[in-house]
């Protein structure tokens, strides 16, 4: 067995693999780059070593940096996570040549299964179904094009390195198709470093399952039931669970076989899973979609069911052992459902987000697991994925887990960054989902009623309002850094000038009105008032990090921090930040400016397609921002005349910074 392994990889996938490193009394390895010096992965490793900048192709995507690390750290072999170089030839290549173990499958396994187009040849070949389309190697746009009208829309663009829903594009119309492989070989060169693409019919009423398999070098390959992957949205999964609900003991058995006859084509060996779609309406017709030779994100739903460390078994597979079990010992016990934490914004189309974490509370309880890279301050940048922990509920019924996980993520609070917990509350509670009746496009159809963003309860104004007011005396829980305010107008007998006069607070959420909010009294004896409405009994106080409000003797207990004028406060599942503003003099403030072109989530500008002077009109592509891998099309807003463009290629955006003014022309005459 290895006395030192390194993981190549960052954020919870890291954390997750070095925990189970540690329980096997193997050394751990972290690497990071200069963004993620004292990343949560880097605190919890036994050793940590930095392999570069920010940026994934000189940190984290550099083979050279990575051996460089093991050759400095004596590790024996590398466990590569997901993503990154976790299915990269080359990466695997470059270990066996250094002397290191790949704790993953054979270089000739990662080639025949890396690659889509061969994939589909590898499979069809040992009798597995495979979805219709085009997978002709080296194919120009041209040729991608042809393939594309000749399978007939809607067709499915996707890079042949890679997966994740990185690159993956809809395109319905042949008029779309220039711009969509445009766009799908960027995300391809910037995610896998290869833009090769595919063309695949779509199967518009589709179910995502796929299977998990593990292989030892003795021979033996197994399948560990299936997975239920169908609540994506852009192709990435959501919400993944198993079983999956729609399955009967036989097509488990079916699909199954499958995936294992897949494996042993190439001579598998490690864990893997093995994708495929199913027709909703007619579960016996099920296609090969790809393969992917690395350990998944949702792998924790697969370990509740069956007992079994996937992490560990990786790794003594890659030491030589055999499995230590065969098909007829598997047993699947129970129901196990993951919801993703994404830092994005739902209401915005799900557009990543950014922000220093101020507070942060997780949920614990019977049958809940949490893999989380999250940590107060930390960092959410904008250079990596958006994904930032895992909330994971078993239950020996569907229901149970269902039910366990929708409270779980009730119970947590990333305070400073927006996520998208709200909206996967509301998914998991979708009479459809409740039903287990699911398809890939059923959050697209949802979309409206799952991410509607609401205005927040009087309740939450007024806890706000009480927040303040407790933060206002001393002892109370103050501003930045929790240093009480030291109030010199109160006295020791809590008498206090202006205490009986109503105190307006105006406060402001993102893309709300702003509330006016009154107090008066002390926090721990005071009345408050949230707009026109009538007035309440108020009473606010600490219990350790926690805020308690009650209203009319009512109590509600809230996470929350101050960031200077905003507070942040989390409850049910919301964590939304109430920014303290100046009440308005004025008879009202003039509207932005119709032609304002505003960045929609903070990233990089990776092309200008227009220049000042330029005509254009409504939908003209202006500028593209990516952030987190995934693209951003800016557009003009109307017909025009482009007035400002102040930013170039590989300028640094903010959330909502201007970065274009289109001008509507003037009328003749005029």
């Amino acid at each position: 067995m290895f006395t030192t392994v390194l993981v190549a990889n960052r954020g919870e996938i890291a954390v997750r693999v070095i925990r189970t490193l540690r329980s096997m009394g193997i050394r751990s390895v972290a690497v990071h780059s200069d963004a993620d010096a004292g990343a949560l992965h880097t605190r919890v490793a036994d050793l940590a070593v930095p392999i570069g900048p920010a940026p994934a192709a000189q940190s984290y995507l550099s083979i050279e940096r990575i051996v460089a690390a093991c050759r400095a750290t004596g590790a024996q072999a590398v466990h590569p996570g997901y993503g990154f170089l976790s299915e990269n030839v080359e990466f695997a290549r470059a270990l066996e040549a250094a002397g290191i173990t790949f704790i993953g499958p054979p270089v000739a396994a990662i080639e025949a299964m890396g690659d889509k187009i061969r994939a589909k040849a590898t499979v069809r070949a040992a009798g597995v179904p495979v979805v219709p389309g085009s997978s002709e190697p080296g194919m120009d746009d041209a040729a991608v094009a042809a393939a594309a009208v000749e399978a007939g829309f809607p067709v499915l663009l996707k890079p042949s390195a890679g997966g994740g829903g990185k690159g993956m594009r809809v395109v319905t119309a042949e008029h779309e198709l220039a711009e969509q492989i445009a766009g799908a070989r960027r995300e391809a060169r910037s995610s896998f470093g290869d833009d090769t693409l595919l063309v695949e019919r779509y199967v518009g009423n589709s179910r995502h399952i796929e299977v998990q398999v593990m292989a030892d070098s003795h021979g033996a390959v197994v399948h560990l039931g299936e997975r239920e992957c169908s609540l994506q949205r852009r192709h990435q999964k959501v919400v993944e669970e198993a079983p999956s609900p729609l399955l009967s003991a036989r097509m488990r058995a079916t699909m199954g076989q499958a995936a294992v006859d897949a494996a042993a084509a190439v001579g598998y060996t490690g864990a893997g899973t093995v994708e495929f779609i199913v027709d909703a309406d007619n579960p016996r017709d099920f296609f090969f979609l790809e393969m992917n030779t690395r350990l998944q994100v949702e792998h924790p739903v697969t370990e509740a069911i069956t007992g079994l460390d996937l992490v560990e078994l990786q790794v003594r597979v890659a030491a030589g052992e055999q499995l230590p079990f065969e098909q007829a010992d598997v047993e699947l016990g129970g129901h196990a459902i993951e919801a993703r934490v994404y830092a994005e914004d739902p209401a915005r189309g799900f557009l990543p987000q950014a922000g220093t974490v101020v507070s942060l509370t997780e949920a614990d309880g019977e049958g809940i697991r949490v893999d989380s890279s999250l940590v107060e301050g930390g960092v959410v940048g904008s250079d990596y994925d958006p994904m930032l922990a895992k909330v994971i509920a078993w239950g020996p019924t569907r229901e149970t887990a269902r039910g366990r996980l929708v409270a779980a993520l009730g119970r947590t609070a990333v305070l400073g960054v927006t996520t998208n917990v709200p909206f996967l509350r509301a998914l998991l509670s979708d009479p459809a989902v409740v039903a287990g009746d699911l398809d890939t496009g059923l959050i697209e159809r949802r979309g409206e009623q799952l991410t509607r963003a609401e205005d927040p309860p009087a309740g939450i104004y007024a806890a706000v309002a009480m927040a303040l007011l407790l933060a206002d005396e001393p002892g109370g829980v103050g501003g930045q850094g929790g240093a009480a305010v030291v109030d010199p107008w109160s006295v020791p007998g809590g008498w206090r000038v202006g205490a009986h006069a109503w105190t307006p607070r105006t406060l402001v959420v993102p893309g709300g009105e702003p509330v006016v909010v009154r107090t008066r009294g002390r926090a721990g004896d005071g009345e408050v008032r949230v707009g026109e409405g009538e007035p309440q009994r108020a009473r606010a106080w600490l219990q350790g990090d926690r805020l308690a409000v009650a209203l009319d003797d009512v109590t509600t207990w809230y996470a929350h921090a101050r960031d200077g004028s905003t507070v942040w406060l989390g409850a049910e599942g919301y964590a939304l930040p109430f920014r303290l503003v100046e009440r308005s003099t004025g008879a009202g403030t003039a509207a932005s400016a119709g032609g304002a072109v505003t960045a929609p989530m903070p990233g990089t500008v990776t092309v200008v397609r227009a220049a000042v002077g330029d005509e254009v009109v409504a939908g003209t592509p202006l500028l593209v921002v990516e952030a987190m891998k995934m693209e951003h099309v800016l557009v003009a807003p109307l017909d025009g005349v482009v007035t400002e463009l102040p930013v170039t290629v590989g300028h640094q955006v903010r959330l909502d910074e201007q970065v274009a003014v289109v001008t509507p022309r003037a009328p003749e005459g005029d």
